[in-house]
């Protein structure tokens, strides 16, 4: 039994491929956003490659831009046959194409879905990409002269105003590694190294309880105290337990990643919404493919059934299967009939 049958007259099917063709070029149109956010994602990751580790961060992107080309070529191809669907003679020439081109469409649709499911789920990726990428730009944001590495400095001092972050996880990793250059340090200067050297001192590193200027608030009342952070009697009228520091408190790896996160699912919302939209013109193609299939050649203007499967979905599934195992068999067969007969050489 037809799965949702429903009776077209000759009027009504004219309105359907009409219908469908407009619809058709909207997708196109929905192909072409795909792709406009599929590129904003890519340049988005761009902006920030130096403070990324190396991966497959960008295939959410790459997917999408994929999936928006291939979307224009479907439906503009998709609009092209329900436009002529709408004349029966110019549909015979579709007539072995439609079933084919449907089938794909279906596929495509797939792909949209999975382009859904890949914004939802790269958070983690892309938080551990960030870790590690955002600990080794820390780490050469003194290596001002150093070809290769002279611009991280100002990569993260602009990330940190920009963001209002500071540091990876806190403005605490700055205290473990040395982001001064010694060429503007004078180590052997007892004041140097009373002053701003930490008790901790490992491998030889000048290390202190200091923070870039990048680091400070500008909000906050008090002038930024941006050396010393840990030390009281360094400052007037200053408790580091109590008192609320003036630089931001939030790591750069939680801003970025909420940045990310919140684009990736403003797209993952968009993409499936376009899913949705391409699900039902792929259903009205497929009724007006199935009602223009039983109408008789010689007798257009007849009326015709349409139907999304035309048996059950259980016994489609069943065909499917028996139909998939039986191009198992025939492979086999054709296999063994090249083999060379034995035999006849005995």
């Amino acid at each position: 039994m037809a799965v949702l049958k429903v009776t077209f007259t000759k009027y009504k099917r004219n309105k359907l491929a009409q219908i469908l063709w407009l619809l058709n070029w909207l997708s196109v149109m929905t192909g072409i956003v795909l792709f406009s956010l599929g590129l904003f994602l890519k340049i988005e990751i761009k902006k920030r490659i130096e403070v990324l580790a190396k991966g497959e961060i960008s295939s959410t992107s790459n997917m999408l831009i994929s999936v928006g080309l291939i979307a224009c070529v479907i439906n503009f191809l998709g609009g092209k046959i329900c436009y002529d669907c709408s004349d029966v003679h110019r549909y015979r020439r579709w007539r072995l194409v439609l079933l084919p081109y449907i089938a794909f469409a279906f596929c495509f649709t797939f792909c949209l879905l999975v382009g859904v499911f890949m914004c939802y789920t790269t958070r983690k990726e892309l938080e551990e990409s960030l870790y590690l990428g955002l600990r080794e730009a820390i780490k050469f944001y003194k290596d001002t002269d150093i070809p290769g590495r002279c611009f991280l400095k100002k990569t993260i001092d602009m990330l940190q105003m920009h963001f209002q972050c500071c540091g990876n996880n806190s403005f605490r990793d700055w205290f473990e590694i040395q982001w001064i250059s010694s060429r503007y340090l004078n180590m052997a200067s007892r004041e140097v190294m009373e002053t701003y050297c930490l008790k901790n001192n490992i491998d030889g590193k000048f290390l202190v309880d200091g923070v870039p200027f990048s680091c400070c608030n500008p909000n906050s009342p008090r002038p930024c105290i941006q050396h010393q952070l840990t030390n009281n009697t360094a400052h007037y009228n200053y408790d580091v337990l109590t008192e609320e520091l003036n630089v931001w408190m939030r790591g750069c790896r939680e801003a970025l990643l909420d940045y990310y996160t919140h684009i990736m699912r403003f797209i993952g919302l968009v993409v499936l919404n376009i899913w949705l939209f391409e699900l039902c013109v792929l259903t009205g193609v497929r009724y007006l493919q199935t009602s223009l299939k039983n109408v008789p050649l010689d007798k257009p203007e007849l009326d015709s059934d349409g139907w999304l499967l035309e048996n059950s979905f259980v016994e489609t599934v069943k065909y499917n299967l028996n139909f998939i195992k039986n191009l198992g068999k025939v492979d086999k067969v054709s296999t063994v009939s090249e083999l060379p007969n034995l035999n006849k050489d005995i």
